[in-house]
C-alpha cells in the first residue's frame, strides 16, 4: 500500500511541474490514444501503437516502444491509454525518444499507470488503467516513431 502512495505522490509531483511549463508561440494542442503491453524481471520491455490528434487538424498513427531497467517485476496492457503534448508546434514534434523515470503497482484489472516523460522541450504525461500485475521503480526510453 506504501508503494501505491508513493507512487500517487510521485505523479501529482510530476504533473504539477509539467503544468508548470510555459506554452511558446505557435505551439499547439495534441492528444494520442494508444495501446501498450509488456514485461518487466529487473529488464522493462513495452511495445504498442496509438494516434496523435492536435488541435490544429494534424494526426499522426505511431509506433511506441519502452525499454530500461530498475527494480520491477510483472506484465501489465494498457489499453484506452491516453498522452497530452507540451511545446508541440507540429504533429512530427512528438517523434523521438523521450526520458523515462516511473514508479508503478498495480494487480490484475486494478492496473494503473501515469508517466510525465520529457525530450528537450517537449513534455508527455501519460494515463491509463490496465490489466495484469507489476511492482516496481524503473527507469529508460520511450520512443514514438
Amino acid at each position: 500500500m506504501n508503494l501505491i502512495k508513493w507512487t500517487v505522490v510521485t505523479m501529482l509531483v510530476c504533473g504539477g511541474l509539467l503544468a508548470g511549463t510555459p506554452a511558446r508561440a505557435g505551439d499547439i494542442s495534441c492528444k494520442m490514444s494508444f495501446q501498450l503491453s509488456g514485461w518487466s524481471v529487473f529488464y522493462k520491455t513495452a511495445s504498442g501503437s496509438g494516434t496523435v490528434r492536435c488541435s490544429n487538424g494534424q494526426s499522426l498513427h505511431v509506433k511506441l516502444r519502452a525499454k530500461g531497467g530498475g527494480l520491477t517485476f510483472g506484465k501489465t496492457r494498457i489499453s484506452n491509454g491516453i498522452g497530452k503534448f507540451s511545446g508541440i508546434s507540429n504533429v512530427r514534434d512528438v517523434l523521438g525518444h523521450y526520458a523515462n523515470a516511473e514508479a508503478h503497482a498495480g494487480v490484475e484489472d486494478k492496473a494503473a499507470a501515469a508517466q510525465v516523460l520529457t525530450k528537450g522541450n517537449v513534455s508527455l504525461a501519460l494515463s491509463g488503467k490496465g490489466e495484469g500485475w507489476n511492482l516496481g521503480v524503473a527507469f529508460g526510453a520511450f520512443i514514438i516513431e
